[in-house]
């Protein structure tokens, strides 16, 4: 469900990318203008729908970017979360911040007037937290007396992790110096540490972790706001 709400979002956002195209085209001639260059600054909004539409988690994330030359950003992004991972056998929750690092190449061609953008993007992302193990079932050999429930909260605090982070996605201005974004990212852990009974179930701005591979995705859907700074022209 969230790749097919993912691959509708997209489509939409392309859709907006051609019909600005098409009107910027058939009202600007090739004339000499000014792009403005400034600090974007926003929110992730997937992370508070989150929070309200589930029980077990909380988050927050902050995201800008600064233009530097021409097509290039620089990017950051500033994040909490916390959730609670009930399994059949054990239940953990997990709490931290983030911080991700990185710039932005906007590979999309914009008319005169236009600032929109398709963007390629690196990040290293580094995450500081705690993993608490608040209740596990010893399995027993006996069916008759099932199993065996503790429920002993163990914390684990002063763990990090950090990660690579390959993103593609597009942000829309839909009102002047409003924008509105999607993305998708392929992440790569770096490094980890982990508790001394487990291994990390989850790592906040990473996300959920496997014992089969060290990838992981992530989806974003953002709003920022620009705040010009200065202008340059550009033909």
């Amino acid at each position: 469900m969230k790749q097919q709400h993912i691959f509708l979002f997209f489509i939409s956002i392309f859709c907006l990318l051609g019909i600005e195209s098409s009107n910027a085209q058939t009202a600007t001639d090739t004339v000499n203008y000014k792009e403005r260059y400034g600090l974007r600054v926003g929110v992730d909004l997937s992370k508070p729908i989150r929070t309200l539409l589930q029980d077990d988690y909380s988050g927050l994330e902050l995201l800008g970017d600064y233009r530097i030359y021409k097509n290039y950003y620089l990017a950051a992004e500033l994040g909490n979360e916390q959730i609670d991972l009930p399994e059949e056998n054990l239940s953990v929750s997990s709490k931290g911040s983030y911080i991700k690092l990185g710039a932005d190449y906007n590979a999309y061609e914009n008319w005169a007037g236009m600032e929109n953008a398709i963007i390629i993007g690196l990040r290293y992302g580094f995450s500081t937290f705690s993993q608490t193990l608040e209740s596990y079932a010893i399995s027993t050999q006996t069916p008759y007396f099932g199993s065996d429930l503790r429920v002993d909260p163990e914390e684990s605090t002063g763990l990090t992790a950090s990660w690579a982070e390959l993103v593609v996605g597009v942000k829309v201005e839909l009102f002047q110096n409003l924008y509105l974004g999607a993305n998708v990212q392929l992440k790569r852990r770096i490094s980890e540490s982990t508790p001394s009974n487990m291994d990390n179930l989850y790592i906040p701005g990473f996300g959920a972790t496997n014992d089969f591979s060290d990838f992981g995705v992530g989806y974003s859907y953002n709003i920022s706001y620009l705040i010009p700074l200065y202008k340059k022209a550009k033909k």
